[in-house]
Order: structure tokens, then C-alpha cells, then sequence
């Protein structure tokens, strides 16, 4: 069964603990399992604080990296072999933080509603899933194919930088309205509501990185990139020779 082992609870004698986390849980309850999407064009710093922003702050038992295969929204630059393979190097070592390699296997253009009804399938009716989502996703969520089906499938936590709520239009502002809970209700059922995930600011962006990755060399681009991006990914990136324009 792909769910973890239920949390222990302490024997009855002992004094009862306030609980500060998400991560504290009933022994009766099944923690989720995190989701998180994205072509990883490549892969750097800001992805990894929101996967561990989120793997930390709402209690997952793992969390799931999943590099798309044909982004249907837009194209990414490398081979999908590449992408998923520096993935795999920046999540070494990291606990909880796993490689999902389901989209590159299905083939074909990547939409969200395809993977969660695989995994919801996969996992069974009872295992609560959360996909992890920006705020900027958050205000497009109504142009991504079967969209309102969504919450059917897994909780969506929408991360914010610096408690800035997502701007949304009238649809999606009631839709939002209808599914936000608190973050608790991620661990009380496997699917159903819109929930804060507050995150570390972080200034990093794939496009930057891609930039610099084609700039002439120099020590402040050197200096940006080894700031962006995780060491084995940048020596990877160096020795595949990618994201060069030029000669």
C-alpha cells in the first residue's frame, strides 16, 4: 500500500502536548501524500523550498515531484530524460521527497486532472492527496482542463510568499471560497478542500536560470547560478552540455 504507517500516539499516563504542527496527528488518521507538478526546466532552489515548505508545514508522509512530460500550457526546452534526472539529483537525501516519473511514462500532453485520476486510483478511496500549487496557478486554475473536478480528487494547497493571497476573478474567487478550510482538513479526509500554505519567499525563477545558463561566463553569473541552483544539477547541467544557445 503506498500510504505510510499511521503516527503513534503517546501512552495515556503521559502528560497531554499542545499540538504545534500539521505533522501531529491522531494514530487513526492517514497522513497525505504531497503532488507537485511542474516541467523542473530545470529544476532549482525555489522548488525545493516549496517542496519542503510543504512536506514540513502540512504533516505529508512524502511528497511527490512530478516532471510533466509535454506541459500542455507551455513547451519546456529540455528532454524530459534530463528534466527528470536533475530532479532526481537535487531531491538525494532529501527524506520524504520522492521522483514521480508518471507523466514521462504516460507520454503525450500533461494535464493535472489525468494524474490525480491515476493516483486516486492507485492509492485507493481512503488515502488523503494534496496538490501542491503556486498562487499564480491558482489564479489561471479555471483554463486547466476538467478544473472543478480537481477538488474531487485531492486537496489543492496553494502556497503564498509572504501571506499575499492569489488574485482571483469572480468564478474562482467563489469556488475558492466554497472549498477553503483550514489546513487540518487535509488530514480528515482524501479530498475536498482548498487550503494556505504559507512559504519562504525565495527569489528564484527557471527563466532566470535558463538566461544565465546562456550568458557569456563570468563570475557574478557563476556566483547567481551556484545561488539558484543545487550543485549536482548545475555540474549535470555543465556536463550534458544544456541550455547553451550558442557555439
Amino acid at each position: 500500500m503506498m500510504g505510510g504507517p499511521p503516527i503513534s500516539t503517546p501512552p495515556s499516563s503521559s502528560p497531554a502536548q499542545p499540538e504545534s504542527s500539521a505533522a501531529q496527528r491522531p494514530s487513526s488518521v492517514i497522513r497525505p501524500i504531497g503532488l507537485l507538478g511542474g516541467s523542473f526546466d530545470p529544476i532549482h532552489v525555489g522548488h525545493l523550498q516549496l517542496a519542503r515548505d510543504a512536506r514540513d508545514r502540512l504533516g505529508l508522509q512524502e511528497l511527490r515531484l512530478i516532471p510533466a512530460a509535454q506541459p500542455w500550457q507551455k513547451a519546456p526546452i529540455t528532454d524530459a530524460a534530463h528534466r527528470a534526472r536533475m530532479v532526481a539529483l537535487a531531491i538525494e537525501g532529501e527524506p520524504g521527497l520522492l521522483l514521480d516519473m508518471q507523466e514521462i511514462a504516460r507520454g503525450g500532453p500533461t494535464y493535472t486532472i489525468d494524474t490525480l485520476r491515476a493516483l486516486r486510483t492507485a492509492v485507493g478511496p481512503a488515502q488523503p492527496l494534496v496538490l501542491v500549487i503556486g498562487a499564480d496557478q491558482m489564479s489561471r486554475l479555471d483554463t486547466w482542463r476538467d478544473w472543478t473536478a480537481l477538488a474531487d480528487l485531492a486537496h489543492i494547497a496553494v502556497a503564498q510568499r509572504n501571506g499575499q493571497p492569489p488574485a482571483l476573478n469572480p468564478a474562482l474567487a467563489a469556488w475558492h471560497a466554497a472549498h477553503h478550510a483550514p489546513v487540518d482538513a487535509i488530514h480528515r479526509a482524501p479530498a475536498g478542500a482548498v487550503v494556505d500554505l504559507p512559504m519562504r519567499p525565495v527569489d528564484a525563477s527557471a527563466t532566470e536560470v535558463r538566461a544565465l545558463l546562456a550568458a557569456p561566463p563570468s563570475q557574478a553569473r557563476d556566483l547567481r547560478l551556484s545561488r539558484l541552483v543545487p550543485a549536482a544539477v548545475l555540474l549535470y547541467i555543465r556536463r550534458e552540455d544544456l541550455y547553451r544557445t550558442g557555439p
